[in-house]
C-alpha cells in the first residue's frame, strides 16, 4: 500500500466521536444481562451488537453519505467507494456475553480497499488505540511503537481461539506451536492493541473477517509492525481470514517463510 495517504486528521476526529458512542453505549448495556441469540455460524449476536452498530451507521450516513460501508451485522454498502468504514461493534461478543472484559469496538476507515485509520475501543479497562496506516499510532493518547523480537523462541504470542481454524490451518498453527515458548489464548482485539503497543510479539489467528482485524491492522502498522494473511496477502474485504501480525518484521519473515514450507 502506498504510503502517500489521504489528510486523515477529520477521518480521525470523526472516527472517535463514533467509538465515544460506541463506548457510552456498550457502558451501559454492561451493567445488564444481554439478550442473546445465536447466528448461523454459530456465534453470539446480542440486541448491543445490532444497537451499536445501527448508531455508528447512522452517523457514517449522516456526515459522509458517499462512504461505504462494511459491518459486522448488516448488510454492506458501497463498498467499492473510495473509502469504507469496516465496523466491529462488539468484538468479543462472547466475552460480553460472559461479563469478561476482554470485549471491544473496532472502528475502521479503509482507502481504496485496504486499511487506513483505526480505532480499538475497550470501554472496560478504559483502554482505546488509534492508529494510521504506516504513519502513527496511540494508546491512550501517547505514542506507541512496537518492539524488537527476531527470535520464534522468544516471542510472546497471541491467538484467539486455535477452534476457528480449518483442520489444514491446524496443522500448520501445530507445526508452529513447537518452535514456541507460550501462546497466550483469548485476548479478543485486546491482544492486536497490546502488540501494538510493545507488549507481545506476534498474534496468529484464523477465521477472521475484514472487520475483526482492519482496525487492528491500521493500528499495528502504524506503530511499526506489519499485518498480512499466513501467505503474506495483503488484507482486503474478501480475505481468507487467516491473520498474521508481528511487531518485528524479521520475526514475520521467518513465520511466513515457515508458512510457505507448511503449504508444500
Amino acid at each position: 500500500m502506498s504510503t502517500e495517504l489521504p489528510p486523515h486528521a477529520d477521518f480521525l476526529s470523526f472516527a472517535t466521536n463514533l467509538a465515544n458512542t460506541s463506548r457510552s453505549m456498550l457502558l451501559s448495556a454492561s451493567r445488564k444481562l444481554p439478550e442473546v441469540t445465536i447466528k448461523e455460524d454459530s456465534s453470539f449476536v446480542t440486541t448491543t451488537d445490532k444497537e451499536v452498530e445501527q448508531k455508528i451507521r447512522d452517523m457514517i450516513l449522516a456526515e459522509y453519505p458517499d462512504h461505504g460501508i462494511f459491518g459486522e451485522e448488516f448488510e454492506k454498502i458501497n463498498t467499492d467507494a473510495e473509502f469504507v468504514w469496516v465496523i466491529d461493534p462488539i468484538d468479543g461478543t462472547a466475552a460480553f456475553v460472559a461479563g469478561i472484559p476482554v470485549y471491544g469496538t473496532l472502528i475502521a476507515l479503509a482507502w481504496k480497499g485496504k486499511p487506513f485509520i483505526g480505532i480499538i475501543d475497550h470501554p472496560m479497562t478504559n483502554d482505546r488505540w488509534t492508529g494510521v496506516n504506516h504513519t502513527c499510532a496511540f494508546h491512550n493518547n501517547k505514542p506507541i511503537k512496537t518492539r524488537s523480537c527476531d527470535t520464534l523462541s522468544s516471542a510472546y504470542v497471541t491467538c484467539s481461539n486455535s477452534d476457528f481454524m480449518s483442520p489444514s490451518q491446524l496443522v500448520k498453527f501445530t507445526s508452529l506451536r513447537k518452535e514456541l515458548t507460550y501462546v497466550q489464548y483469548g485476548g479478543s482485539c485486546f491482544a492486536y492493541g497490546v502488540l501494538a503497543s510493545g507488549r507481545s510479539d506476534l498474534a496468529i489467528d484464523a477465521g477472521l473477517d475484514a472487520f475483526d482485524i482492519y482496525a487492528c491492522a491500521a493500528i499495528i502498522q502504524g506503530a511499526g509492525g506489519i499485518v498480512t494473511s499466513w501467505d503474506g496477502a495483503e488484507l482486503s474485504f474478501d480475505m481468507d481470514g487467516t491473520v498474521l501480525a508481528a511487531g518485528d518484521k524479521s520475526l514475520y519473515q521467518k513465520v511466513i517463510k515457515q508458512m510457505v514450507v507448511l503449504s508444500d
